[in-house]
């Protein structure tokens, strides 16, 4: 009998022996649970932040970007009267140059004719 009891003394041993292990490992776990969670909740705050900055760069983005719309508008409204400025001016000029050449002309014909009375 002291050979079995010798035995299942041995055999409680090793049953002790196995769920201290066991419960070391099961901490050991427990502890990188926590640190993973830990991680985890680090990452979401992170991801949280990144998403709320990302939005706001999509906003001043989308303003900056009407804002450019505006300026190309108005750049392409104003280039487009400022040529027909020039067109007019073109025409205004080749206008009076007719007409002054008309008037040169003319001058000069009523010089002709009335040539010798002025005299």
């Amino acid at each position: 009998m002291t050979q079995q009891g010798a035995a299942l003394q041995n055999y409680n041993n090793e049953l002790v022996k196995c769920i201290e292990e066991l419960c070391q490992k099961r901490e050991e776990l427990c502890r990188q649970i926590q640190e993973e969670e830990e991680e985890k909740q680090r990452l979401q705050n992170e991801v949280r932040q990144l998403t709320e900055k990302l939005a706001r760069v999509n906003e001043n983005l989308a303003r900056k970007i009407a804002s450019r719309n505006e300026f190309d508008r108005t750049i392409a409204e104003t280039e487009a009267a400022y040529l027909k400025i020039l067109e007019s001016s073109q025409t205004l000029l080749s206008v009076l140059k007719r007409e002054a050449g008309n008037l040169t002309k003319a001058t000069a014909s009523d010089q002709k004719s009335s040539g010798g009375r002025d005299s």
